[in-house]
């Protein structure tokens, strides 16, 4: 778990007389129970299924109850005491100070583990809205508006939920990048990826949340950047590099002075580029002074960042970029536990990765096994004759029956191999 003391939580809470105790509990009922004044704490189903994208809110009239049933909610959770609320009552963040293990207030119940395949179309869906949420983000940051934090609070609880209901789906799509649009990319992958490390580092609900709000913001100083150095197309000189560096002071001012987020909030931003060696900058911090959040964003940071195609580089493969972690890690620069647990979330074989089989079939890994890290779920769609197969074929190499039996003899370039795993294994999400 993260030893930070005492870290912030955003969470929501009713404004009312604040002399009365929240004596406020959560209770499941059917959706036939629903009635307008009361406070929804939690559907059945993701609210991106929903018209209304939050994570809780008041009802105020019969027509939103009938919205809720035609999207095919069930069950929900809500406040035993929100009957007695008013309808016009407001919802704002509410930020405190509680210790990383307490918990989330009052929406906190643990969503159902589902299987991959199951999650993969909400994952999706997640995805997209946060990719929306971060770009309005920087838009604004760039005219020098207030971010939306209630927005960036909302797509996280999903991807919070959706990290808990299933740890590939998500992490799954951080192969999905766009050229023109890297940084609004880069900002989602570092999220998701920071969450499902933190997933597996046993992170709960709150630390999963705030790693979710950190790291979904940690370029936001980019937007401060002069554009005409942030798009160059090559290598940056002396004096460029310098300019560049100070997105990472003008984020932590950015999101201290108007988003009023705590300083936990805020430690992805401003130690992404800090080194365990005390190598790094703003501050040169070593490892004892790095927070768990910063040196876990400094991990999936470099491998989103390498793997993606830039303005100045092609994107390496994933298997190079982990090789490369480890490397680096070794040297002192990262966090090795986090590493090798970075790599067992991604697996040896990343989703997305070209492979090459004994048979001398060619396939694209679809998903990774964690109890066979070698025998990953792949699709076939080269012949062993180097032939382009018409409808490929899924082949889960851990569960194989007909022989001899398929394994993966080496890693293809995919630009070399002509393969776009995108068209394959998400056509909808590109």
């Amino acid at each position: 778990m993260i030893a930070q003391g005492s870290l912030r939580e955003v969470r929501y809470r009713l404004l009312e007389d604040p002399t009365q105790p929240d004596m406020t509990m959560n209770k499941r009922i059917g959706i036939d129970e629903l009635q307008p004044g009361m406070l929804v704490e939690q559907l059945d189903r993701s609210w991106l299924s929903t018209p209304f994208f939050r994570h809780k809110m008041t009802i105020t009239s019969s027509q939103q109850i009938a919205q809720l049933k035609a999207c095919g909610v069930q069950t929900l959770v809500v406040s035993i005491e929100a009957e007695e609320v008013e309808q016009d009552t407001v919802l704002e963040p509410d930020i405190t100070d509680e210790p990383i293990g307490s918990a989330v207030g009052k929406a906190a119940l643990a969503p159902q583990v589902v299987p991959f395949e199951e999650e993969l179309p909400v994952a999706r869906q997640v995805y997209q809205a946060a990719k929306t949420i971060v770009q309005n983000a920087m838009h604004d940051t760039r005219l020098g508006r207030a971010i939306n934090v209630d927005a960036v609070s909302q797509v996280v609880a999903e991807m919070t939920d959706s990290v808990l209901r299933n740890p590939d789906a998500l992490s799954s799509l951080s192969r999905l990048k766009r050229f023109d649009e890297y940084t609004f990319y880069h900002s989602v992958n570092t999220a998701l990826l920071a969450m499902s490390l933190g997933r597996k580092l046993g992170f709960d609900r709150p630390a999963l949340h705030l790693a979710g709000v950190g790291t979904l913001l940690h370029d936001i100083g980019k937007m401060k950047i002069p554009l005409d150095v942030l798009n160059k197309p090559g290598r940056f000189e002396a004096h460029e590099m310098e300019i560049m560096k100070q997105h990472v002071l003008r984020g932590v001012e950015v999101l201290s002075s108007t988003t009023g987020l705590g300083d936990s909030y805020i430690q992805p931003a401003l130690e992404h580029h800090e080194r365990v060696n005390g190598a790094g900058y703003p501050h040169r911090r070593a490892k004892q002074e790095i927070s768990q959040f910063g040196l876990i964003t400094a991990v999936v940071d470099i491998y989103d960042a390498m793997t993606s195609d830039r303005c100045y580089h092609k994107g390496r493969p994933p298997h190079e970029i982990l090789q490369l972690l480890y490397r680096l890690s070794l040297e002192g620069h990262l966090d090795s536990t986090l590493v090798q647990h970075f790599i067992q979330v991604v697996g040896v074989y990343p989703v997305g990765s070209i492979v090459e089989l004994n048979t001398g079939e060619t396939g694209i890994v679809k998903q990774i096994n964690h109890e066979a890290p070698l025998a990953p779920v792949v699709l076939l769609v080269k012949s062993a004759g180097n032939t382009l197969i018409s409808s490929p074929r899924e082949r889960d190499l851990s569960a194989q029956i007909e022989k001899p039996h398929r394994s993966i003899t080496t890693i293809l370039d995919p630009h070399q191999a002509g393969i776009d795993p995108t068209l394959y294994l998400d056509k909808k999400a590109a």
